[in-house]
């Protein structure tokens, strides 16, 4: 048997009065339909290997522990005392007061169970998927805006331990990037790489080793849903071009620059009129790094730092889908 797997909260001391600040994370709550997180990740129960221990939590429980972790940028162990004092916390995954709470041990072992049976991305998909039916995100006829982010590493400078081994995470490597007051910058991590709509809702997320080219993922972060995709410079090529055009998706990438070849006055106006539109994808990223810690690593290795980063974006998207939903309800009630 499970433990703790109440489909609700309820209050058992009747001295604890209802607040609307134990609202907070209802409307988020409501727009996932849970009986679909329980099939997928029912892989994770499918035979004894993978269990997780005897008498786990239960695994949708534990996915709402790893959402509220990426919500409010909580260390294991950081997330466990919220757990252990938070009646806010406890209501949203479903733990009563006197329940046993899940240590930060069992959170890293749910994490790395999830991380072994690729399931994040499946998440991922499905979520965007039920938002999609609730036509809170548009999937035919939308745009991709795609851009990158510089993550940086957790063990990101070159020290050695006591047998004179470096440090820093084998996974990552160093970036070189020109930053926005001209300079360059060189950050030893991983990049982040995403798609998102006009609306701000990521629809595609891949990690890479810092110092891969920000076009050789491009191909990998289109939905096949698009109809013009929108990025900056730096994956203009005649390859791009060719991927786009053979798709049937128009491109709005920005032009580019060459020696001896410079902008035309055409180019800068269409440059300036797609970089509105581009420019949705910098607020995500702006987002995530100010409230969710997308900027650092807080793991070693490429694959636990890649789970991070989708469950930070799906995060931002159920974020977005309250507000989204707020102002559908609003229209609909005038």
């Amino acid at each position: 048997m499970w433990k703790n797997i109440q489909p609700s909260f309820q209050f058992t001391n009747n001295s604890i009065k209802q607040h609307k600040a134990f609202e907070e994370f209802d409307t988020i709550n409501a727009l996932i339909d849970w009986e679909q997180i329980i099939s997928i990740l029912n892989v994770l129960i499918a035979n004894k290997k993978n269990r997780l221990g005897a008498s786990p939590y239960a695994p949708t429980m534990m996915f709402k522990v790893l959402l509220l972790q990426s919500l409010h940028n909580l260390s294991d162990v950081k997330m466990e005392n919220m757990l252990a004092r938070d009646l806010l916390f406890r209501q949203f995954v479903g733990l009563h007061q006197n329940d046993s709470i899940p240590d930060h041990s069992s959170i890293w072992r749910f994490r790395e169970k999830l991380e072994k049976a690729n399931l994040v991305t499946v998440l991922f998909d499905n979520i965007n998927q039920q938002l999609a039916e609730q036509s809170i995100i548009v999937q035919k006829g939308s745009v991709s805006i795609i851009d990158a982010t510089v993550i940086k590493a957790l063990n990101n400078r070159p020290n050695k331990d006591k047998v004179g081994k470096n440090t820093q995470d084998e996974d990552a490597s160093y970036n070189l990037k020109t930053g926005s007051d001209g300079k360059m910058k060189t950050t030893y991590g991983f990049k982040g790489h995403i798609a998102c709509d006009e609306d701000g809702f990521v629809t595609q997320a891949v990690v890479t080793t810092g110092k891969l080219h920000d076009s050789q993922v491009f191909e990998e972060l289109l939905t096949g849903n698009e109809v013009e995709v929108y990025a900056d410079s730096a994956y203009a090529s005649e390859k791009t071009a060719k991927q786009l055009e053979s798709k049937g998706i128009e491109n709005k990438i920005l032009k580019r620059a060459y020696r001896n070849k410079p902008l035309t006055k055409e180019d800068k106006a269409f440059n300036r009129v797609c970089s509105g539109i581009r420019s949705r994808v910098e607020s995500i990223f702006g987002l995530g790094k100010m409230h969710l810690g997308m900027g650092q690593a807080r793991y070693k290795g490429l694959k636990r730092n890649a789970l991070s980063f989708s469950m930070r974006c799906m995060v931002l998207n159920l974020k977005r889908a309250t507000t989204i939903k707020k102002e559908l309800e609003q229209s609909q009630a005038n």
